[in-house]
């Protein structure tokens, strides 16, 4: 039993944001863990082809760019999958944006952008790609979807990012709405809230060694995220260790939530 528990054997997989940071450390667990084929998707199509191929040293990883921020895009990266698979297992919305700006100075153009990529896409992502997902799903064997929420729509300091916040917020109550929702389909849907992670979007802090050193103390484990971090809760929600769990927001954040 405890051997096939974290298995991704025969499972098909799709990751957005998946060129680098948790996306690409995701993607790269599915594969080690035996997926048999990962889609990653990215808006810059370079980055997301060389990702595709440097994940492919752990087995089959294809990209398909495109901007699932768009109803172009959406539309397109949706059409593709239908043309190459006639099931999907896994769909990781991942891909996210930030803006940050005090109170009183957010302009709303911000405030759009961070809700239609991170609320809005992947609600009809999601809903397009439904049918996909529940075609070889059954009670024995669930598909599966994982919204990357945030530490950030849990605890009440926002540190000037209000539209991320509100955003990751809202992707957890998502997860819920739709768990309900999907439940009798025998598809699962779970949030992963990431604390601190080395990522694109936190470079600003990592790369000023006072300000990070600073930010260390607040986390009780006094450490950021690690790719197997991400990469292993990721997995157990994925495969058959998960089975049993949907519509639940787990914090992966060292900590953080505890004293915040």
């Amino acid at each position: 039993m405890i051997e096939n528990l974290f298995s991704m054997q025969d499972k098909v997989c799709l990751v957005t944001g998946g060129s680098r940071g948790l996306g690409a450390f995701m993607a790269q667990g599915f594969l080690e863990a035996g997926a048999k084929r990962v889609y990653i998707t990215a808006r810059k199509a370079e980055p997301c082809i060389e990702a595709a191929k440097e994940l492919s040293q752990f087995g089959e990883c294809i990209a398909l760019p495109g901007d699932v921020s768009t109803a172009e895009g959406l539309t397109q990266l949706v059409t593709e999958l239908n043309q190459r698979e006639s099931y999907l297992d896994v769909l990781v919305n991942n891909a996210g944006t930030a803006w940050a700006a005090p109170f009183g100075q957010v302009p709303e153009v911000g405030w759009d952008k961070v809700m239609d990529v991170n609320v809005k896409s992947p609600f009809f992502l999601t809903q397009a790609l439904a049918p996909l997902l529940k075609a070889r799903a059954s009670a024995e064997q669930t598909s599966v979807i994982i919204n990357i929420g945030s530490v950030a729509g849990i605890v009440g300091n926002g540190l000037d990012t209000f539209s991320y916040a509100a955003s990751k917020s809202a992707i957890h109550q998502l997860t819920r709405i739709t768990a309900t929702e999907l439940a009798p389909s025998h598809v699962r849907v779970n949030a992963i809230a990431p604390g601190r992670f080395y990522s694109k979007m936190t470079e600003f802090l990592s790369q000023d060694q006072a300000a990070f050193e600073e930010e260390l103390q607040t986390i009780p484990m006094r450490r950021w995220g690690e790719p197997s971090d991400i990469a292993g809760v990721a997995l157990m929600l994925a495969s058959q260790a998960g089975a049993f769990i949907t519509g639940q927001v787990i914090p992966v954040d060292g900590g953080t939530t505890l004293v915040n």
